[in-house]
């Protein structure tokens, strides 16, 4: 038996990149999975196929996060499919870069909506199916320890909301056996970030190991705190970055 068999698990934005990887990777240990997209529903269908292809079970949801009610709607939706809910991976977001006197109020508003409120509403809602062994893992970014110099301020500020966030999840939850975490990927190769893009040799360059990561790195963090190997971590921020906080 699957060290996550039985369980029910909901990944945000599990379309493409870590989101699809973390999906998969949890599908394989055992957990049925419902993801979420916001346009690309050929590509989540994709990714549900081959859970079910090797045997899985799998739920594709469309949810604008953008939108107030369309985290808890994702949550309830994975409760009727699946039947419950056992872990929620918050990994929808985006990458936000550029200079502070260039971020628009629209820009701003929509990276706080996904990165930020969509986690606290989809906790909240998921927290309501939960019992003892409940998992809440949140994605959030190398900047939460480092950030390396211009242009990254409106990403800090929304990926470092997440830790006092999952602190106070954890705390809030622990007593009833939920545990609340952080990931925090470094360079990881996607089509958000290349390992061939224009700014790769500089982000390379901050790593201890000197290379980007792949998507399969951070689920395969994810994994490990949904089972029984993170039963005793919470409230905390674990790091896949390649030394780049170091």
């Amino acid at each position: 038996m699957s060290e996550l068999t039985g369980k029910v698990a909901l990944v945000t934005g599990g379309s493409r990149g870590i989101g699809a990887a973390t999906a998969k990777r949890l599908a394989g240990a055992g957990a049925a999975v419902a993801l979420t997209y916001v346009e690309a529903a050929d590509r989540a269908r994709k990714v549900a196929e081959e859970i079910e292809a090797d045997g899985g079970r799998a739920a594709v949801v469309q949810a604008d996060l953008t939108r107030p009610g369309a985290a808890a709607e994702a949550v309830e939706r994975t409760v009727r499919e699946l039947g419950r809910i056992d872990i929620l991976v918050n990994n929808a977001g985006f990458l936000a870069y550029g200079p502070l006197a260039e971020v628009t109020d629209e820009e701003l508003d929509r990276v706080l909506a996904v990165d930020v409120r969509s986690v606290f509403l989809a906790a909240r809602a998921a927290a309501r199916h939960m019992g003892d062994g409940g998992r809440i893992i949140s994605i959030g970014s190398c900047f939460n320890g480092r950030v390396p110099g211009a242009n990254f301020v409106l990403q800090a500020t929304a990926k470092s909301a997440l830790v006092g966030l999952t602190k106070g999840l954890a705390r809030e939850l622990g007593p009833r056996g939920i545990t609340a975490t952080v990931v925090d990927p470094g360079p990881i190769d996607t089509d958000m970030n290349p390992a061939g893009g224009e700014t790769a040799d500089f982000q390379r360059s901050l790593t201890a190991l000197g290379r980007y990561g792949e998507a399969e790195d951070v689920a395969a963090a994810v994994v490990y705190l949904a089972g029984p190997g993170g039963r005793y971590v919470t409230g905390t921020a674990l790091a896949v970055d390649g030394g780049y906080t170091a």
